[in-house]
């Protein structure tokens, strides 16, 4: 989970109504220039006093952290002393070398570090964040908006520890709250027992290449019916006649589903360039990934059937050819028409039917 800080020191008219939705969304930080500002919030906020460009109030109450500029209000170890009932962080502008070292300092020394980068690029946080590895402190990132914090979250794989977005309108801190989510929870995946497969005739088939190369035992899950899936195995693994392609997955017949970000299920035939799904490996855990391209070509199909320890179906159509492959326990990779009845295969059963890719709980049923 990823920290959000909504600053409000600049927002207009709307002001109530976004702290509102800040404190209705569980942000972890709202942050003001005057502490009047911090006054009501509930304490599962807390409460960041940011005086940025202005003198430091005399009495801090309520902040609990305050972010200075040291050249104007002291160093954070000093004011600490001073006011030990309240945290301190410091706040760096990086606009050239010397301030960018500045932001290493911080990052690897202060408990909290508040950062702004005034270049689009990210290669100075990349450095910063290199330079506090294994670090104890945090450090913010202040962004533009949810599309970069985002990115933001990203970086170097890692990404900052948090991002301090000043809202335009009601409604970002939920869209911020979203994007700082884990959207790649771990899955609990089972062990299905293959009952047979079939060849189903000619149909639409969809290859996944995304812009990132699948490790050994990862792949995508994907599934007729929304309530099963079967883990559908990158082309990672050599094969004669052709280059291995560890960014593809031949995944399954267009209706399939596939799991995306957020928990949503999309058909493989709506995947499009930019698009996320969910790559998952053979103990669960599972990461987004962005789609650079579907393949849609046609293809002989067959169908594997297989059932759940309790008793689920779950249908998986995909090409009819022995490169097609799925995973088995530990990772085994298997090819699809070498499977036979008692085969183990692995899979996933989301609990929830599915409305528009949504997960709901009503009444269905999938044939």
């Amino acid at each position: 989970m990823k920290l959000c800080w909504l600053d409000i020191r600049n927002v207009n008219g709307a002001k109530e109504a976004i702290v509102e939705e800040a404190v209705h969304q569980r942000v972890d930080a709202v942050v003001a220039a005057d502490p009047a500002d911090l006054e009501t919030l509930p304490p599962t906020v807390r409460k960041v006093l940011f005086p940025q460009g202005g003198p430091l109030p005399e009495k801090l109450e309520p902040a609990d952290l305050v972010i200075v500029e040291p050249a104007r209000h002291g160093e954070p170890a000093e004011l600490a002393a001073r006011y030990p009932d309240v945290e301190f962080g410091r706040y760096v502008e990086i606009v050239d070398a010397d301030s960018l070292e500045d932001a290493c300092r911080s990052a690897r020394h202060d408990r909290w570090s508040l950062l702004y980068f005034r270049d689009p690029t990210k290669i100075p946080l990349e450095i910063v964040l290199a330079a506090a590895a294994g670090a104890a402190g945090s450090i913010i990132t202040q962004v533009a908006d949810v599309e970069e914090a985002e990115i933001v979250f990203g970086v170097l794989e890692h990404g900052s520890d948090g991002v301090m977005l000043a809202p335009r309108a009601v409604g970002e801190a939920t869209e911020l709250r979203t994007a700082a989510v884990s959207t790649a929870a771990d899955l609990s995946l089972v062990e299905l027992e293959v009952t047979g497969i079939r060849r189903v005739g000619m149909g639409e088939r969809a290859c996944v290449d995304t812009c990132t190369n699948f490790r050994l035992d990862e792949g995508i899950l994907v599934g007729s019916h929304s309530t099963g899936m079967i883990l559908c195995c990158s082309e990672t693994h050599p094969l004669p006649y052709m280059p291995t392609r560890p960014f593809r997955v031949n995944a399954g017949a267009l209706h399939s589903y596939t799991l995306s970000a957020g928990g949503r299920t999309n058909y493989l035939s709506e995947l499009v360039s930019g698009g996320r799904v969910l790559a998952v490996d053979s103990q669960g855990k599972s990461r987004v990934v962005t789609v650079g391209r579907v393949k849609i070509e046609t293809r002989p199909l067959l169908a594997i059937d297989a059932v759940s320890p309790s008793g689920t179906p779950v249908n998986l159509i995909v090409q009819d050819d022995w490169h097609v492959r799925v995973l088995g326990p530990g990772g085994t990779v298997l090819n699809v028409t070498e499977l036979t009845a008692g085969t183990k295969v692995l899979g996933y059963l989301p609990v929830e039917k599915r409305h528009v890719g949504y997960p709901i709980d009503e009444f269905c049923i999938e044939k």
